[in-house]
């Protein structure tokens, strides 16, 4: 099979195409290097299974002529991190809303099957529990600009279930829970690296609020496994799946963790939220998967623990910190 991946170069999207170029699939990249990095595939690039386009998924000419190339498409092209979603709220809700439109626009002509990478953000500040594909969205005021993004990305999983429903296209959605690993920047607002680079330059680590807030880290590497198996089954055909670890972790104990496993002599500051983040920011407490249906329907299951991801994320630094400076990924 061929693969078009938008958001190729990408963290999660070079992960994946490790993953198909592994069980010798070829992958069509596409990314305009707003947030994704040549870094992130540098490693593939000679490879005769691999070919890089530098594009935005905008251009809705080189979207057709990709998707003309390929068997099928992971869309994850998409303006995200909750920090760049509430200081450019306008760009980043125009390119999720117009690229959406775009990609599943133009794999809908083709019936090519996609995969539609949206977010655990959908569910907006529904804390109740482990939350299921049918749980309900609780969004607060649309004056908040960060549920900007949960709107963008649930317009285009209602674009995939619309096309399926009217034109039988073969599509799905897999919504990500808080995924991390290597290659993952803290430039957008991204906890862990975040803390990694702090803990690693021997700065306190800034824990937003209390810390008392709880996430569910999914390692990188479980979840592209996960996409992968979803893509794979043809029962998946109109349907979206949670794809997490079912572990929540407060991010005061992450902050913990991060300075312990990597030997730092660093503190924990408290920061109010009101000066980590431009005004348009909401918190919620927690967010937690209910990842049954994609396990009755494919066996996978997160096999990966946060101290892992934890051990992984600072390897990948380290390894960063001793390239020369010129090559050195900011973030």
């Amino acid at each position: 099979m061929r693969y078009l991946i938008t958001g190729g170069a990408g963290f999660i999207g070079s992960h994946l195409a490790d993953a198909l170029i592994a069980r010798g699939d070829s992958v069509l990249l596409i990314d305009d290097l707003s947030t994704g990095r040549l870094q992130n595939i540098e490693h593939i690039l000679d490879s005769e299974q691999v070919e890089f386009v530098e594009g935005s998924v905008l251009d809705e000419g080189l979207l057709d002529d990709c998707m003309h190339a390929v068997d099928r498409c992971f869309h994850l092209a998409s303006a995200v991190g909750v920090q760049l979603v509430v200081s450019r709220p306008l760009s980043s809700l125009r390119r999720n809303i117009r690229g959406n439109d775009i990609v599943i626009s133009a794999a809908a002509r083709r019936c090519t099957p996609l995969v539609f990478a949206s977010t655990s953000e959908v569910y907006g500040k529904n804390s109740s529990g482990a939350l299921g594909e049918e749980s309900d969205r609780v969004l607060g005021s649309i004056a908040k600009l960060r549920w900007s993004y949960a709107n963008a990305k649930a317009f285009g999983e209602a674009l995939v279930y619309s096309y399926v429903r009217e034109q039988r296209c073969p599509m799905s959605v897999v919504r990500l829970f808080n995924t991390v690993g290597p290659r993952q920047t803290g430039a957008y607002g991204m906890v862990l690296p975040r803390f990694v680079r702090q803990a690693l330059k021997g700065d306190d680590l800034t824990v937003f609020g209390n810390g008392t807030q709880s996430r569910c880290f999914g390692h990188v590497l479980d979840v592209v496994h996960g996409m992968v198996m979803v893509a794979d089954e043809p029962k998946a055909v109109g349907r979206p799946f949670n794809i997490g670890s079912p572990v929540e972790t407060p991010v005061i104990e992450l902050a913990r963790r991060v300075i312990e496993s990597s030997g730092s002599t660093s503190g924990i500051k408290l920061v109010p939220y009101e000066e980590a983040y431009d005004e348009g920011f909401e918190e919620l407490g927690k967010r937690k998967p209910d990842t049954t249906a994609i396990e009755s329907l494919t066996g996978w299951q997160a096999s990966r623990t946060i101290d892992e991801a934890i051990d992984d994320v600072i390897a990948y630094h380290q390894s960063l910190d001793s390239q020369p400076e010129e090559l050195r990924l900011v973030g």
